[in-house]
């Protein structure tokens, strides 16, 4: 147990500590753009396989029982999660990394992008706090805590970072999106188009979020 609580705390730290103004700056220089940002990409995947592999060897010691109604009622959540990950891994968007100049593109903002910019991180954060809560075992906390808090936080702090380096450019992608999932559409700024997002996403989603439940035997 010891092995994942010191994952789960390097994993976040390795996003946000490595990634902060004052160091991210001092790395940069030291190592060039393209090295940092092939050196922070490998060491986050270390982290998510360590995390990975100290959650598989833990203890599923139980903290909760979640009543069945409860279980069925974020079933939906994590579905609408992994469909939000996977449009966000597969869709062009201006955030992602070395993906700025389509922010020069006045058709950027279709499909998953109209639901919300930072899909990735918000299918991830609350595919990660679903499951969390449907297990209810320590195990689950620190290692889908620590992912859902990368997830939800990191969309923020993305957020952030790139209005400080593309001005103008941002200011305008930030009006017809929005960060929080269905924002834009609810307030009337987009439309859910579904056909923009892909029936083959949405069907990976849907496997994927399956799989996942399948595979941590949550019952339904």
């Amino acid at each position: 147990m010891i092995d994942l609580i010191l994952a789960s705390l390097f994993f976040p730290l390795s996003h946000f500590l490595i990634s902060s103004m004052p160091l991210r700056a001092m790395l940069v220089n030291l190592l060039g753009e393209r090295r940092y940002s092939l050196s922070y990409s490998l060491l986050a995947v270390a982290a998510l396989f360590w995390l990975i592999f100290a959650y598989r060897h833990a203890p599923a010691r139980p903290l909760w029982d979640a009543p069945q109604w409860l279980s069925l009622a974020l079933i939906p959540v994590i579905v609408v999660s992994s469909i939000l990950a996977v449009a966000g891994l597969t869709t062009p968007n201006p955030v992602i990394v070395r993906s700025e100049a389509l922010f020069d593109r006045p058709d950027i903002v279709r499909g998953i992008l109209r639901v919300t910019r930072n899909a990735f991180f918000w299918g991830a954060g609350l595919f990660s706090i679903a499951l969390m809560i449907t297990l209810g075992h320590v195990a689950g906390l620190l290692t889908f805590g620590s992912i859902g808090f990368v997830g939800i936080a990191g969309a923020s702090i993305l957020d952030a970072k790139k209005a400080r380096q593309q001005g103008r450019a941002w200011d305008a992608f930030a009006d017809a999106t929005s960060n929080i999932p269905f924002l834009a559409i609810i307030q009337g700024r987009q439309r859910l188009v579904l056909r923009e997002i892909g029936l083959w996403r949405i069907a990976v989603g849907v496997c994927v979020s399956i799989g996942a439940l399948i595979l941590h035997g949550v019952e339904v």
